[in-house]
């Protein structure tokens, strides 16, 4: 398996990063294992950390009166959390691993001090990330949009 550095600088999120600003967050990363079904996060819970996962799956899931729906299901090299980066941190999506789910953990607080001490680290990271939740807004529009034309014809 990769290192943890080799691991983020493989990934689109972390693209736009040099070989520096990559090591200055890998080295906040710890390797973490998720068995199928277990909570990531939960909606409306502490933004204490992100996961980039390694391999496997994990479902972003929100409630609803019928039950959790499936707005997106993230694999290998994709980010889970963004809540960690915008106040007032608080977690908006649960997220299930789907299967082991192996992925490398960062400490919000942490991360968050080196964009602090490198702002363009920071920008970097803001950049990526914003570009991400559009993608993710995106996609939550269109399920909600399929779920709805379900109910509408039925």
């Amino acid at each position: 398996m990769e290192s943890i550095e080799e691991e983020l600088a493989g990934t689109r999120i972390f693209r736009h990063l040099g070989p520096q600003q990559i090591k200055s967050i890998a080295e906040l990363g710890e390797e973490v294992e998720f068995p199928d079904g277990r909570a990531l996060m939960i909606e409306g819970g502490l933004a204490d950390s992100f996961f980039l996962i390694r391999d496997g799956f994990v479902a972003l899931q929100t409630q609803s009166p019928a039950g959790p729906i499936t707005i997106e299901t993230l694999h290998n090299g994709d980010p889970v959390g963004w809540s960690w980066l915008v106040e007032p941190y608080i977690v908006y999506f649960d997220a299930h691993s789907r299967g082991l789910t192996r992925a490398i953990r960062f400490d919000a607080a942490a991360l968050r001090q080196r964009c602090a001490d490198d702002p363009q680290l920071g920008y970097e990271l803001m950049r990526s990330f914003a570009s991400m939740i559009v993608e993710r807004l995106h996609a939550t529009r269109l399920q909600l949009l399929s779920i709805y034309a379900r109910t509408a014809t039925a």
